[in-house]
């Protein structure tokens, strides 16, 4: 616990020698293309296929009709809802409607990606255009076109936590109140790898591989099996070196049985790799909420309830987990803060857009962002600092654990602890100078702060098996996936110390159902701290174990017996046998594997302060992070330098979503943003080095005191930046609210809005 060992990934990934899913093609592959849809809603009808399916080197060309023994994608959780829950789950194929740019109308399967482009364009296709509705906030006024309507409205769910009652009399009997309106802007995820899939069908055992990039392959195993209707155990998936995961890479997609079924037919290895294009039109995005929230106030600054009312883009339909994310995110709505009171409602929305689900935080950065701009506006209404209000309102550790209005358990933390270390370390106290500088300059400057707290490592379990190999090597094998993580290194910790092993003889084997009955994946931060409690289990009963073995055959007791270096010895002696030996030897071959569980009871709540400094042209609207600091609660450290690389990743994709991303509709429902091109990307120009430290304070809720750190990074950067932007223009302009993304056109059009050509004084 606490080593430091470089990533031993690394050094085949920097050669280039990774092994990602579209670098496996069996001889014979074929390749599969979809057809898309370039209309955002409207139906459809499709044309004589004969050309298509004579052209040069195609195999097969199917419409919905021919796969109607598929069923749709299925939406696999929800929050329990107030009220129906309108369902409308993604078509493998679209039969005689589309509602979304990119929508799946047809398969071809050809000898080479060219042949299927060329094949497809044969395909004649008349769509007659229905209204169109992209925008969030007016998906639900009374003339807004209606995507499903068979349900009627555009409503697909609604959530509720609180008391609304309670909450109305807070606000009727408050000092003062501070109220905003919220943009969380819509992401594309944009992993470096695009999603890949090889499907190969056995017809002898009516078996299929499935070669796929992913983020758990028994979840994605469960979900493909339950769309192509048939018992998971005919299927076997496995998944290599993955490029990229944020959470959208865990979702199984309509390309995936439609593959599986093609492979099938054919009795070939069928193939399907995405381009950069078709990611942005058909992957899962993030985010798309617009809230609205309020502090009722006392007239010291403490809040006495919170209202939060939030529209949910869902898109054109539910995707995996994508009803749930909003209850997740609801779940955290009063931050640190001590909040007694509260109301909060989402309404969960469809409309002629991609489907919304699960990116790196999921519900919760979208919480954070709330409360934290909105603790912030707060400070100005009561005429407070924002260190000083979250002073008078935090949970203190004397109250821990502690159970908020909305049913978290915070068990540990000192949140106005590490708030005063960060803006310690942040030089806060010499930010007046830092500002006149930037003064002189013609330059804003600002300097914003968010202290956050999430839930992670969910009740649950993620079991491992530990194995002594015949070359003396040990393979551990556990269901979580790594997505560049560093999976490898942080287990092997737990296994070398325990079985006196080299980082470089152990093995970590993830994405093979057939190497593991079972296995949770990766997603919520909890490969760590529900993965290595379980590892060390396995590893510790292994290590127990191959003492007793070479007790047995050096005569000694197992006590006496420790392992070091590849061997087993008894200790003060040079009388020693090597694992691989002890492996050959061992006449119960069941001595030579163990298996750990830890079964965690509630979630892990890591918490933290990220203090952004930036300065903002106004000449121009551009901003650019000089300074930024993290002082973070993760209970404990398992490594530093992998603990400091998530933090930074998540980091940087905030600011991205700050600064610069934004995925844009028009009114046709047109994707605007469907290519670099187009949408901007976070570079290493826009952000700066970090100054990162822990303050930790142990979980009692987990095993080893661990929290997770996987997505705290956005979830404590995104109000921090945004925090800061807004800071700046307050001290130069008076502008207390801008919506994200802050882009330099948004910023210098806020800034025109109140001066015209006056520049900052």
């Amino acid at each position: 616990m606490g080593a430091n060992p470089r990533r031993v990934e690394d050094d085949a990934f920097i050669r280039g020698e990774g092994h990602y899913t579209s670098d496996f093609q069996p001889e014979g592959t074929l390749t599969a293309f979809l057809v898309r849809s370039p209309i955002a809603h409207a139906r459809f009808s499709i044309g004589d296929l004969s050309a298509a399916r004579s052209a040069e080197g195609v195999h097969l060309v199917w419409t919905a009709a021919e796969v109607a023994d598929l069923s749709p994608m299925p939406c696999l959780a929800a929050g329990p809802t107030k009220g129906p829950l309108n369902r409308a789950e993604v078509p493998v194929l679209c039969a005689d409607t589309v509602r979304h740019v990119g929508d799946a109308i047809a398969l071809v399967v050809a000898d080479n990606i060219n042949l299927a482009r060329s094949a497809a364009e044969l395909i004649e296709v008349d769509y007659e255009p229905l209204p169109v509705m992209t925008a969030t906030d007016t998906a639900l006024d009374p003339d807004a076109p209606v995507i499903w309507p068979e349900h009627g409205t555009n409503l697909a769910f609604e959530y509720e936590r609180g008391d609304g009652e309670a909450t109305e009399a807070a606000f009727a009997d408050a000092a003062k109140v501070a109220k905003l309106r919220l943009v969380n802007n819509r992401l594309v995820c944009n992993y470096m790898e695009p999603r890949a899939l090889l499907a190969e069908f056995h017809p002898e055992e009516k078996t299929w591989t499935i070669t796929v990039g992913s983020q758990g392959v028994h979840g994605m195993r469960r979900a493909i099996a339950k769309a192509m209707n048939v018992d998971p155990a005919r299927l076997r998936v496995i998944t290599p070196d993955v490029g990229g995961g944020f959470g959208p890479k865990g979702f199984a997609y309509r390309e995936y049985p439609l593959v599986a079924k093609a492979a099938q037919a054919l009795v070939r290895p069928v193939r399907w790799t995405s381009d950069r294009n078709e990611h942005f039109q058909s992957d899962a995005q993030g985010r798309d909420n617009v809230t609205e929230a309020a502090f009722a106030l006392d007239g010291e600054g403490r809040i006495l309830a919170m209202k939060v009312d939030i529209i949910a883009n869902m898109g054109a339909y539910l995707s995996q987990f994508g009803p749930y994310i909003p209850w997740l995110g609801i779940s955290m709505a009063t931050g640190l803060y001590d909040i007694r009171t509260a109301h909060v409602t989402v309404k969960g929305v469809y409309s002629n857009t991609v489907p919304v689900d699960a990116y790196r935080g999921a519900g919760r950065p979208e919480a954070a962002f709330v409360v934290e701009r909105l603790i912030d506006e707060a400070a100005r209404v009561a005429e407070l600092s924002p260190e000083e209000i979250r002073r008078r309102n935090f949970i203190r550790p004397d109250q821990l654990p502690y159970t908020t209005v909305t049913d978290r358990i915070y068990d540990t933390g000192d949140f106005a602890g590490h708030m005063d270390r960060a803006l310690e370390k942040a030089d806060a106290a010499g930010f007046a100078a830092r500002l006149e500088e930037s003064r002189a300059k013609g330059r804003l400057r600002g300097l914003g702060f968010a202290t956050y707290v999430e839930a992670c490592a969910f009740a649950g379990s993620e079991p491992a098996k530990a194995k002594l190999e015949e070359d003396g090597s040990v393979s551990l094998f556990i269901g979580t996936q790594s997505n560049g993580q560093g999976h490898k290194t942080a287990y092997a910790q737990f296994v070398a110390g325990p079985l006196g092993v080299d980082y470089e003889h152990v093995h970590v084997r993830q994405g093979d159902t057939d190497e593991l009955e079972k296995g949770g994946g990766t997603g919520g931060s909890r490969s760590i701290p529900l993965g290595v409690p379980s590892v060390e289990r396995a590893s510790t009963k292994l290590a127990g174990q191959l003492k007793e073995l070479a007790a047995n055959e050096l005569e000694a007791a197992a006590a006496d017996i420790e392992l070091a270096e590849g061997t087993a010895r008894i200790v003060g002696t040079d009388r020693a046998i090597s694992l691989a030996e002890l492996a050959a030897k061992a006449g119960d071959k069941e001595k030579l594997q163990a298996v750990g569980e830890f079964e965690q009871a509630e979630a892990t709540y890591p918490n933290g302060t990220h203090v952004c400094e930036l300065e903002i042209d106004p000449q121009t609207g551009s901003a650019h992070v000089l300074r930024y600091t993290i002082v973070d609660d993760f209970g404990v450290t398992v490594n530093p330098i992998l603990l400091e690389g998530q933090v930074h990743g998540g980091v940087v994709q905030s600011i991205g979503q700050v600064l610069l991303e934004n995925t844009v509709y028009d009114e046709d429902g047109q994707l605007l943003t469907a290519t670099f091109n187009d949408y901007a990307m976070p570079r290493a120009w826009d952000t700066c080095s970090f100054a990162f430290e822990t303050r930790n304070v142990p979980s009692t809720h987990n095993a080893l005191g661990i929290k997770g750190a996987g997505e705290a990074g956005t979830i404590g950067a995104t109000p921090a930046v945004m925090n800061a932007v807004i800071d700046a223009l307050y001290r130069g302009y008076g502008i207390r609210h801008l919506d994200m993304p802050a882009t330099p056109l948004r910023v210098w059009e806020a800034i025109q809005a109140v001066t015209g050509e006056q520049s900052a004084a």
